[in-house]
């Protein structure tokens, strides 16, 4: 297929660099990311997107729509950073530059790669006048907000055939690992202020039950399967003055599971556990559901066409500036990463495609995407080797030549693969027949309830 449309992604090259580099400038945590979706929404409107704004009641939550008709695809953005990741860029040493937050998972670079792909894709559609309409969703708060979650749950994505996403790596390769369901939820434990020397017997300590849950759950642990995870961050110890019962405390939990059906039950006895230590203390529990996500749903035969669209573009290799400076913050500061490479710093090259489907620990919002329609996720190589995620190492390295051309690259991998659906209908069968097995009669069924609404990260701390 002829792929001159995709020309227009290194005719905007400036463009989508520029952009790129104001998110990193102006990072912003989960549904707090104002001026990243303006921005976005700027550049969209200016490419002759329709833009829809505050999608699932979102405010940082967005769409740009082009062109009419079937196939509908979509092409998914992720904008918000991380906190405590404010970085100096381009050096190789840990040099906070006073932010409170920092783009120390590329998101600055992912939500510009998919926006690259949307415009190469707006040209196929202009230049051709073939049916199809292409989306760009902009999804705010994947970092411990899962925003794509609460937009599944509203039927965002309901209108997609299928859809593609990217991510920044420390590699190029077609994701086919399968990632963790996760639940989030607050617990509270309510009791009765006290003379902790004097009157101690009048006390009920909510700390003692949030300790106690801790433990409860510390035992949980032994009896769950062994690919799941259950994470804490007591988040109020309630108060400093320790001759003082603590009349109240707060923690907060993530669980994580193959599937929803697992977090689920491993939800309910947590649950259980909360209220035994509630009991035992003499105080009063209560939880507050914060997000949920789904594991993902791997779909084959977009990841063989996407792979064979990643060989035929073909990946950028490193110039001799970025091999210096991948070699230099590999000597510095990777030389724990058991994948560094001093010898071979960038892995540009695209891994094979081996069709495993090994579970993962982490998670992400994607998994919600991937229940409603067929969906893809590729991953570019932005960083060097052996770049730890959610590190001060990434943010140093979002601004970098390589993090752009790698981006670019992304761009035209997406395009390409969204224009091969639009083209391609038997392969787009396929790709829904597979989805159709996968997802199984029963179909999507969202993990968060539908009186949660997404919150900040500041609003959990209130």
């Amino acid at each position: 297929m002829d792929q001159k449309y995709l020309s227009v992604i290194d005719e905007k090259a400036q463009l989508l660099q520029e952009t790129a580099d104001y998110l990193w400038e102006n990072p912003e945590t989960a549904f707090t990311e104002f001026k990243s979706a303006e921005r976005i929404c700027k550049v969209l409107r200016d490419e002759g997107f329709a833009v829809e704004e505050n999608l699932a009641n979102i405010k940082t939550a967005f769409s740009g729509t082009y062109g009419s008709g079937k196939p509908v695809i979509g092409i998914l953005g992720e904008y918000d950073a991380l906190s405590g990741l404010g970085q100096v860029s381009g050096v190789t040493h840990a040099e906070p530059n006073g932010g409170e937050c920092g783009h120390g998972c590329g998101h600055n670079l992912l939500g510009v790669g998919a926006l690259g792909a949307a415009i190469a894709v707006k040209e196929w559609l202009k230049e051709t006048g073939n049916p199809g309409t292409v989306v760009y969703f902009g999804t705010p708060g994947e970092e411990g907000g899962s925003g794509k979650g609460f937009m599944a749950r509203d039927g965002v994505f309901d209108c997609l055939d299928a859809a593609i996403t990217w991510h920044p790596a420390d590699k190029t390769y077609i994701r086919t690992n399968l990632s963790l369901a996760n639940y989030q939820i607050l617990y509270k434990f309510d009791g009765i202020a006290s003379h902790a020397g004097g009157k101690p017997e009048l006390g009920r300590s909510a700390l003692d039950a949030c300790e106690l849950m801790n433990v409860g759950v510390q035992f949980l642990r032994e009896h769950i399967p062994s690919s799941c995870r259950i994470h804490y961050a007591i988040t109020d110890a309630g108060g400093f003055s320790p001759n003082v019962v603590q009349p109240h405390a707060e923690v907060l939990y993530l669980i994580r599971a193959v599937d929803n059906k697992t977090v689920k039950s491993i939800y309910e006895r947590v649950n259980d556990i909360a209220k035994g230590a509630a009991l035992m203390t003499g105080t009063k529990e209560s939880h507050d559901f914060i997000k949920a996500c789904s594991n993902t749903v791997p779909n084959t035969v977009l990841q063989m066409m996407m792979y064979e669209k990643m060989h035929e573009i073909g990946s950028p290799e490193p110039t001799e500036e970025d091999l210096a400076f991948a070699r230099k913050i590999t000597a510095e500061s990777l030389t724990q990463s058991p994948t560094a490479d001093p010898d071979h710093p960038i892995w540009w090259e695209i891994d094979p495609y081996d069709h495993s489907e090994k579970q993962e620990h982490g998670s992400t919002d994607v998994g919600d995407v991937s229940w409603v329609c067929p969906t893809t996720h590729l991953s570019t190589a932005s960083v060097a080797r052996g770049t730890p995620p959610h590190s001060w190492q990434i943010v140093a390295q979002g601004k970098l030549p390589l993090a752009h051309r790698a981006t670019r690259y992304a761009a035209k991998c997406i395009a390409a693969g969204a224009v091969e659906l639009m083209t391609n209908p038997e392969l787009l069968e396929k790709a829904k027949e597979e989805h159709r097995r996968r997802v199984g009669p029963e179909g999507y069924e969202a993990p968060i309830p539908k009186d949660v609404v997404p919150r900040s990260m500041d609003s959990l701390r209130k």
